[in-house]
């Protein structure tokens, strides 16, 4: 049996030069947003206003507002924090574990799933803070409080202080790896200004940079460093939020498989968010040339897989809860499964193992339409997940007198609007006047993709080729 590699598409496709990408990926930033912009932005500002509303009244008057009972002290808060910062977990993927590994897919992408990290952090990082009810004077309760016999600390041995810690360094390793990968592209934009108050604020951002290989050499050496220092925090981060709950003693929470299980929700979703962003980014800038059908089907391809890993996890958990012998860590799941929010349970199957494996197929996982809508489907699964793992596990406790169940009100909800305001506005603010494409790392991956290069790769690897020149492989 005679086998031929075959060579994987290009990475940048239409037969660009490096003048095209500098002004492609240039053109947004310069010029005047388009009608697109203008109306995505518009959009996130009424979300982020009516949600403001709720949440300042909120505010005012105390998490009360929320619809949290005696027996579900936690619902829509904690599940919107754990999901914000599940969606923030690609970028650091992307950007630091896919460099390691020096896969050169990731070049067109990481700008923007590093943007999207630091936005659904701070998304993330407002849930503690108004749930503090009087977040005002939360800095003082987080400072030690003087007391006769010494001051009284935070609680060290706390998983929520924990929290504290793994995201914001996170946050900080996140922002300043992608500060650095924007220098080079912001000298670019500071070389191409003509008005002085866009070249005094680029030439600023940039740094000094000059292009020399000096300081090339530094770039590289620094963008390797963090990414060293980024990578474990794909790990630690979420496995710490896991233990929010792992840690406790609840029926539904005490177990070991949260972390892992989190971490691949975690990358399953935040995956599920960079599809959706970059399919419309794509769309809106034209950049059809350079995030390329091989990128979306590279990044439906890990969707498929994690989502496989998190279907896994859910079987696990009813079969240890079955093989513990414990009747009340059984009772949760077969609530789960069967009780009042059986409808959370089973959109939460549908929407993360069974629409995921549809990517098995190569028409699917190739259609514009049909990925976008995958990817909002996967992100509401998640969701539905973080909903069912804290509220089901709350709603009925040991005591059948305190059973009840959740409904949110109008300021749960409203409160999640301003949270995608926020997102949102944030991320069309990036696109518009930061590069939303890395031209640095895309340019270094233009030989390779180059359409002559490209085309007598090809050549050697169409049946067109002669047999005696075929190198024949025993199997």
């Amino acid at each position: 049996m005679q086998i031929v590699s075959k060579v994987r598409e290009p990475l940048v496709t239409g037969g660009k030069t490096y003048k095209d990408i500098t002004e492609d990926v240039c053109r947004p930033v310069e010029g005047n947003p388009s009608m697109g912009w203008f109306a995505g932005m518009a959009v996130s500002l009424v979300l982020l206003l009516a949600g403001g509303v709720f949440l300042a009244d909120l505010l005012w008057s105390g998490i009360g507002r929320w619809g949290l009972n005696k027996t579900v002290q936690w619902a829509w808060d904690i599940t919107n924090f754990v999901w914000w910062v599940g969606i923030g977990h690609a970028g650091t993927l992307i950007s630091a574990v896919l460099l390691l590994f020096r896969q050169k897919w990731r070049t067109s992408i990481n700008r923007a799933a590093e943007a999207m990290t630091i936005f659904a952090v701070i998304c993330a990082a407002i849930w503690p803070v108004v749930h503090m009810g009087r977040p005002w004077i939360g800095g003082i309760w987080a400072l030690p409080l003087p007391n006769t016999y010494g001051s009284l600390w935070v609680n060290f041995n706390s998983p929520l202080l924990w929290d504290v810690f793994a995201i914001s360094t996170y946050f900080s390793v996140s922002l300043v790896f992608w500060f650095i990968g924007l220098i080079p592209d912001f000298a670019t934009i500071r070389d191409r200004a003509i008005k002085p108050i866009p070249r005094f604020i680029y030439g600023a951002l940039s740094m000094g940079f000059n292009g020399s290989a000096k300081t090339w050499m530094h770039y590289e050496s620094v963008s390797l460093i963090l990414a060293g220092l980024s990578t474990p925090l794909v790990l630690s981060v979420h496995t710490i939020v896991s233990m929010d709950f792992a840690t406790s003693v609840i029926p539904g929470w005490h177990t070991t498989i949260f972390p892992p299980y989190f971490v691949a929700g975690a990358i399953f979703s935040g995956f599920a968010m960079v599809l959706t962003l970059m399919l419309v980014t794509r769309k809106l800038y034209k950049l059809e040339d350079y995030i390329t059908m091989e990128h979306i089907e590279m990044m439906a391809l890990v969707v498929t897989i994690t989502g496989s890993i998190v279907g896994i996890a859910y079987i696990t958990e009813f079969v240890i809860a079955w093989y513990s012998g414990v009747e009340y860590e059984q009772y949760a799941f077969v609530n789960r499964m069967t009780g009042q929010y059986w409808w959370a349970y089973w959109s939460m199957m549908a929407c993360n193992v069974i629409s995921p494996q549809v990517f098995y197929f190569k028409k699917l996982r190739t259609s514009i339409p049909f990925i976008f809508f995958i990817s909002i489907v996967v992100n509401i699964g998640m969701w539905f997940e973080r909903f069912v793992i804290i509220v089901t596990s709350l709603h009925r406790d040991y005591l059948p007198s305190s059973w009840l169940y959740f409904n949110p009100t109008i300021y749960d909800v409203m409160c999640y609007v301003f949270t995608f305001g926020l997102f949102f506005t944030l991320f069309l603010a990036f696109a518009k006047y930061f590069p939303v494409i890395n031209m640095a790392e895309v340019k270094a991956v233009l030989k390779d993709s180059d359409s002559k290069v490209y085309q007598s790769r090809r050549t050697i690897s169409n049946d067109v080729v002669p047999e005696a020149d075929k190198v024949p492989v025993d199997l």
